[in-house]
Parts: C-alpha cells; sequence; structure tokens
C-alpha cells in the first residue's frame, strides 16, 4: 500500500447520550423517563465504531491521539495534520470550530447512522434521534472500504464557506469561532422579542480631522442613524437601516442551508457557495406603513463581500454558533458585524 498523506492524525469522538445520562443517574439527577435500553444500544453501536476506526488506523501504521469531544482543546491540535470526528454532524460542528484557520482538513464518520432495515420498519421515513451525516464522508457501515482510500490520498476534499462574525461592546471587539453551518442571534427567552437595526456596512474613507479636533469626535462623518461605526479600525456607514421587531435572525452559509434555515423556509443554496443567507424570524411588520417592503427584506443572500451590521437594542441577546452548545451573550447597544470572510473549511466529502 503507498505511504499514508498525514503524519499525524486526531480522532475526535462523541458523548453519546447514554455517558451523559449515566453521569446523572449516579447523581440521583438523571430523568424519569428515559429508555436506558435504547441508549444503551446506541452507545455500543457508537463504541464498536470506534473500535473498528482505532483498528483501521493501527493497521495503516498511522500515528494518533483520541479525545472526547467534550474535551477537546487546542492543545490537541499541535503537529495535527487531520481531524477526524467520529458521531455526526454535531462532532463534526463541534471539531470544526477549533479548525478556524482552515489549514487542518476535517473528516467526518456517521457512527449510528440509520440502517435499511429501520428505514423499513418504521413508520417514519427517517429517525429523527440518529443523525443525518450531512457532514460525513463515510459511516459505521462502509468505511472499511472508504476510509484507507481517504487516508492515501484519496477521497473528495472540498472547501466550504463559514461565518465570520465580530462582535463590538463598549470596550472590546470580540471575534467569534467561524460557523459552518449558521448563526441564530435572538433573545435568550424564546417567547421575548428580539429588537435590533440590520443594515449594510460600507466602508467609508477616513477624514483628516482639522486642527484641534483630534479629541473631539464631532468631525467624523454623519450617517442618517447617527456616527457611522467602526470595526477593526476601519470606518463603515451604514446602508438600507432597517428596524427589526422578531423573533430572532438566522444567518447560514451554502452548508448550513438545508439544516435549520430550510425548516424556517429559508432558500436552498449550493453547499460551495460562496454566499450567506439571512432570514428574519416571525418579523412583526403588521403595522408598519411599508409593510410589503419590508417583507421583502425578510430572507435573502449576503453575497461575498457584503457585510450585514445588526445594532443589539433588546436589554439581553445571545448568539447560538452551530446550535445550542456554543454561544455569545449580548447587551443592549452592541454591534455585530457578519460576512463570509471567515478562513473556509478544508471538509471530506460523501463520494456517492
Amino acid at each position: 500500500m503507498s505511504t499514508p498523506a498525514f503524519r499525524r492524525l486526531l480522532v475526535v469522538i462523541k458523548q453519546t447520550a447514554w455517558e451523559e445520562y449515566s453521569q446523572l443517574r449516579a447523581r440521583g439527577q438523571a430523568p424519569k423517563a428515559l429508555r436506558w435500553k435504547r441508549l444503551e444500544s446506541r452507545f455500543h453501536t457508537h463504541q464498536q465504531c470506534v473500535n473498528d476506526l482505532v483498528d483501521i488506523l493501527k493497521r495503516n501504521n498511522l500515528q494518533f491521539s483520541c479525545v472526547n469531544r467534550v474535551e477537546l482543546d487546542r492543545q490537541h491540535l499541535a503537529d495535527v495534520d487531520l481531524v477526524i470526528a467520529v458521531g455526526g454532524d454535531g462532532t463534526c460542528l463541534s471539531a470544526a470550530h477549533f479548525l478556524d484557520h482552515g489549514t487542518i482538513p476535517l473528516l467526518g464518520i456517521n457512527s449510528d447512522p440509520m440502517s435499511e432495515e429501520h428505514k423499513i420498519v418504521k413508520k417514519k421515513k427517517t429517525d429523527e434521534r440518529t443523525s443525518h451525516g450531512a457532514l460525513c464522508a463515510c459511516t459505521a457501515a462502509n468505511m472499511k472500504g472508504k476510509l484507507p482510500r481517504i487516508l492515501h490520498g484519496g477521497g473528495i476534499l472540498s472547501t466550504r464557506s463559514r461565518i465570520q462574525c465580530i462582535v463590538k461592546s463598549t470596550f472590546s471587539e470580540t471575534r467569534l469561532v467561524p460557523a459552518l453551518n449558521d448563526l441564530l442571534i435572538a433573545n435568550p427567552s424564546p417567547a421575548a422579542v428580539s429588537r435590533f437595526r440590520m443594515g449594510l456596512l460600507k466602508e467609508v474613507k477616513e477624514p483628516t480631522p482639522s486642527l484641534g479636533s483630534m479629541t473631539d469626535p464631532s468631525y467624523l462623518p454623519k450617517s442618517q442613524y447617527g456616527t457611522v461605526t467602526r470595526f477593526g479600525g476601519k470606518l463603515y456607514d451604514v446602508d438600507n437601516s432597517l428596524n427589526v421587531w422578531s423573533s430572532g435572525l438566522w444567518v447560514s452559509t451554502g452548508t448550513g442551508s438545508s439544516a435549520a434555515m430550510a425548516a424556517a423556509g429559508g432558500m436552498p443554496m449550493d453547499v460551495t457557495s460562496d454566499n450567506l443567507q439571512y432570514l428574519i424570524r416571525e418579523h412583526m411588520v403588521e403595522n408598519a406603513v411599508n409593510k410589503e417592503e419590508m417583507k421583502d427584506q425578510n430572507n435573502a443572500l449576503l453575497k461575498k463581500g457584503e457585510k450585514l451590521h445588526l445594532r443589539w437594542n433588546s436589554q439581553k441577546g445571545r448568539i447560538f454558533i452551530d446550535g445550542s452548545h456554543l454561544y455569545h451573550n449580548l447587551e443592549l447597544g452592541d454591534e455585530i458585524l457578519i460576512d463570509a470572510d471567515a478562513p473556509p473549511l478544508a471538509l471530506f466529502t460523501r463520494d456517492d
């Protein structure tokens, strides 16, 4: 067999629901209605996939180390040139957050895919309790044939755009980890209104201050909604600004357009698209004078190079990054810049 294409691998392993709830049961805190036999069966299926993967890596003489998904840290990526995520789409997304420079490729393995037998027996066409595996290059059922080929230089390595999000607060500017699927920007309470002003940023020329005005901010150019804003030291004006009362805002990549964005009524996109898409959730426009015009802005593409700006006008807010596990809290007055300038992710994809 040819020389492996990778020197050192990191295997990121999902922590299953059975493991999580077993820890709670030991403390007497587990929910009473859990189906323990089903959870344990899923755990053993996942663990068998992990054991099979370890066997494949050993037989191919590859150096590797393993880490639980919840314990993953940047120190684990030292000298690693391939990350393998074993679990499902959630494990792939978690691993991708640590690959923020885009220099290390990611390979996902769906450890518990839905079997053909279950597809026939179940009344539903799909089982929502298993991962769809949209981000996974192979599954527990076919990795013995596909994985060695990828490890020796084969497979399909694609480039996926990601969302860059920068939050500017009163005294700080925070760059969040790149999002591979989507962002949800909303009030922490799903029953509360999310209020924000939304528009597109347009870079403007830095004015030359007159003598004696260096300590006076009034020399800065004005926009329709006040003094222009800065991100990363650059000066921007806000175009096409819209005041929004809603249940929040979805922003997705082409990769994430078939996930929550699709369920919310968004547009389908090619997974390799460089554009982003935003969708206002449950936009409250009933009493607006320009109601139809506002509805037209509910769902649109954010083209490569365009920058979306939000000024958060609720007392509290939260940016959820690729699901509920990772989030950043917002406060009244925080400003948010969103674009597709995050380093893209190198992702191995299915060849079927």
